[in-house]
């Protein structure tokens, strides 16, 4: 006689649960993008597959075979950009604490942050907000890189509010592009970041918004705009732009970042 329930074990539930939050997590990271269509599209395809399989219809289930046979292959090629998001989240979010990270194990000089230099990038933003001076600041106090600090021009000069007001200076010809903050560190300016292809940007942003929510997306960075249009303060970071905010704000979320 066949048992009435179906044995479910401890690890079981366990599994199911890890399942359910990495595919939570890829649905955050695909949500509000073109890829969130391709995914429904895919999905769809593997439905039809499975009911004309179903139905022993041959010729169609060979063909739709094919497509499904290669699948993993398409999907790494499809969503390689959002592949690539989701394993930053894994490596930057998840395993990295205050207390314990490998840039400290590997280290010997540990990037010490002051809070005079969150009272500098402050200063620096208020001034350039009053006279509405375009910027696009990148702060980290974790990860060095490289791969955005090489496409403009190396500094590395100690954090003060008058370099990075001079950086962003109208006449200045480094103040087209980011500059980078790394720790108590101007590392680099003008340069260049990624731009965010997500179609929900409201049309009143411009590239450096979509540049700072570009490079949120692929790094574990803050990222501050400050319009020279409204003259507006910004942030982007972990894919998601709070556009308008305070002073008070700021230093919350700069406290966060580098302390």
């Amino acid at each position: 006689m066949p048992p009435l329930f179906i044995h479910v074990r401890f690890f079981d539930v366990i599994d199911i649960f890890l399942v359910a939050v990495l595919l939570y997590q890829f649905y955050r990271l695909i949500k509000g993008t073109v890829a969130i269509n391709i995914f429904i599209g895919i999905f769809s395809l593997y439905l039809i597959w499975l009911i004309v399989k179903a139905f022993r219809m041959e010729l169609l289930s060979s063909i739709l075979s094919q497509f499904i046979s290669v699948g993993m292959i398409a999907l790494i090629v499809v969503f390689q950009q959002e592949l690539r998001r989701f394993l930053i989240v894994i490596g930057t979010r998840y395993f990295k604490s205050k207390k314990f990270s490998f840039d400290k194990m590997f280290t010997l000089n540990p990037r010490a942050v002051s809070i005079s230099v969150i009272d500098s990038i402050i200063h620096a933003c208020e001034n350039m907000a009053k006279t509405k001076t375009g910027a696009l600041i990148v702060v980290s106090n974790m990860a060095e890189l490289r791969t955005y600090t090489h496409t403009g021009d190396m500094i590395n000069a100690d954090v003060s509010s008058r370099l990075i007001e001079n950086l962003f200076f109208k006449n200045s010809p480094l103040h087209d592009g980011a500059a980078i903050i790394i720790g108590n560190k101007v590392r680099a300016a003008r340069c260049i970041l990624p731009l965010s292809n997500n179609p929900n940007i409201p049309a009143n942003f411009g590239l450096r918004h979509r540049a700072a929510l570009g490079m949120s997306e692929e790094t574990d960075t803050l990222v501050i705009i400050i319009s020279e249009e409204t003259g507006n303060i910004s942030y982007a970071k972990d894919g998601k732009l709070i556009d308008d905010i305070s002073t008070k704000e700021l230093i919350r979320q700069l406290k966060i970042t580098l302390l």
